[in-house]
C-alpha cells in the first residue's frame, strides 16, 4: 500500500481549514494573505487516484518530496478528466489557494486546457507533463518528460531472458507517440537478445479501463504470452493477473514488486522529483520557465526497478551493461535500418537518433515484430 495518505479530498481539506482559520482574531483572509505571502504554492492536478500503483502514484511521490522543502505549500487533486474540468480545477487552484506553479500531470492536458489558461494567467507558471512545446506557445508554460524508453529498452532485455514462448505481452492504454516509444524500445531491447522474439499488443482506449486491462491480460496469456508488461496509469491489475496465472511481468511508473513476488522482473520507474524540484526552483528564483526539459537514466528523471529473484545472472550481465553505456550517453536506441511492423523503413541505414531528438516525440508507426496496430 501506499505510504502516502490521500484519504482526504483537497477541496474538503480546504474546507476545513477555512473554518477553523475564521475563529483567529485575523480572519481567514488575512491568515490566507499572510500564509501566501511567506509561501509558494504549487498546485498539482492527477488524472486518476495518487494511490495507483503506476502514473498517478509517481507523481504524488514527487509531490510529497517537494513539500518537504522551505517555503513551498502544496494543493492537489486527483480524479480529474481530461476535459475542461481541469481548466476549473486550475483556475481554483489560482484564484482560491494562489499558486503559481501548477503542474498539470496527464497527457490530455496539454491541448487546449494548459495553453488556455496560461494565456488567461500569464503571471502563473503551468508545467505539462509529456506535452511537446514549440516556439509560438505561451512562454509561461513549460513541457517536460523523462526518456523512460531507455529503461522499457532495459526490461525488453530481460523479459527476452525469461520467455520460453518468445512471445511477449503488452497492454497499452492509447497510441499516443510516448507509448509507441515505449512499445517499440522494449521490442528492440528484447530483439537485441533474440530477434525471434514478437510482442502482441492490445490496446484498451483509455488510461483507467482495470476490466479491459485484466481481459487483455488474460488474452494475451491464452495466446501463449509469458511475459506481460504495460503503458497504463495503474499497472495493478496486470502485474497481479500474471502472476495468478503464473508468467512474468516487467511493471511501470512505480515498483510493482510487491504484488508479484515471484514473477516480477523489474520495470521501467519515473523519478519526478528530479524535474519537480528544477522548476520549482527557477520558480522560486524568478528564472525564466523552462519550456522544454527532458532527462533520462544520466539526468536522474528515470529508473530501474530491483531485479526480481527470477532474473537469471547472464540477463543482469546484459542489461546492466548496456545501462552503463546509457549513463555514459553511449547507447542509442534507436538506430537504422528499422522498419515498422508493415514493412516501411522508418529509419534508414546509418540514421541514429538520439534521445534529445523531436520526430521520436512524433512517433507514429511499431517496429517489425510488433504484433498489432497503432
Amino acid at each position: 500500500m501506499s505510504k502516502f495518505d490521500f484519504s482526504t479530498p483537497r477541496r474538503t481539506f480546504l474546507k476545513t481549514i477555512g473554518a477553523a482559520t475564521a475563529i483567529t482574531a485575523l480572519g481567514p483572509l488575512a491568515s490566507r494573505t499572510a500564509l501566501a505571502a511567506d509561501k509558494l504554492t504549487v498546485g498539482v492536478i492527477y488524472v486518476g487516484p495518487r494511490g495507483d500503483f503506476g502514473y498517478n502514484q509517481s507523481h504524488a511521490q514527487a509531490a510529497a518530496n517537494i513539500k518537504k522543502m522551505p517555503g513551498i505549500k502544496v494543493v492537489e487533486e486527483e480524479k480529474v478528466p481530461e476535459t475542461v474540468a481541469v481548466q476549473k480545477v486550475m483556475e481554483s487552484m489560482i484564484e482560491q489557494d494562489g499558486a503559481k506553479l501548477i503542474f498539470a500531470t496527464s497527457f490530455g492536458y496539454f491541448d487546449p486546457h494548459v495553453l488556455k489558461m496560461a494565456a488567461k494567467y500569464p503571471d502563473v507558471r503551468f508545467a505539462h507533463c509529456g506535452g511537446l512545446w514549440s516556439e509560438g506557445k505561451p512562454k509561461n508554460v513549460g513541457s517536460f518528460f523523462g526518456y523512460i524508453d531507455e529503461c522499457e529498452y532495459l526490461s525488453g532485455i530481460v523479459a527476452a531472458h525469461a520467455t520460453k514462448s518468445k512471445k511477449l505481452g503488452f497492454i497499452a492504454a492509447k497510441p499516443i507517440p510516448q507509448v509507441l516509444r515505449n512499445i517499440n524500445s522494449f521490442t528492440l531491447g528484447a530483439q537485441s537478445v533474440d530477434p525471434a522474439i514478437t510482442t502482441h499488443v492490445i490496446f484498451t482506449g483509455d488510461w483507467s479501463m482495470p476490466v479491459k486491462e485484466a481481459e487483455a491480460a488474460n488474452g494475451l496469456i491464452d495466446q501463449g504470452c509469458d511475459v506481460l508488461t504495460c503503458h497504463v496509469d495503474g499497472p495493478k491489475v496486470i502485474v497481479e493477473t500474471a502472476e495468478k496465472r503464473g508468467v512474468y511481468s516487467c511493471g511501470y511508473h512505480a515498483s510493482q514488486a510487491a504484488l508479484a513476488p515471484n514473477g516480477y522482473l523489474t520495470g521501467a520507474e519515473w523519478d519526478w522529483t528530479t524535474p519537480y524540484k528544477m522548476l520549482v526552483g527557477t520558480a522560486e528564483t524568478g528564472k525564466p520557465m523552462i519550456n522544454f526539459l527532458r532527462g533520462g537514466l544520466k539526468e536522474g528523471f528515470v529508473k530501474m526497478s530491483p531485479y526480481g529473484k527470477a532474473v537469471t545472472a547472464k540477463a543482469k550481465a546484459k542489461a546492466d551493461g548496456v545501462k552503463a553505456k546509457m549513463l555514459k550517453g553511449e547507447f542509442v536506441i534507436f538506430k537504422g535500418p528499422i522498419k515498422d511492423n508493415a514493412g516501411n523503413t522508418v529509419i534508414k541505414a546509418g540514421v541514429s537518433l538520439g534521445q534529445q531528438d523531436v520526430v521520436l516525440e512524433q512517433m507514429n508507426y511499431l517496429v517489425a515484430g510488433v504484433v498489432g496496430k497503432a
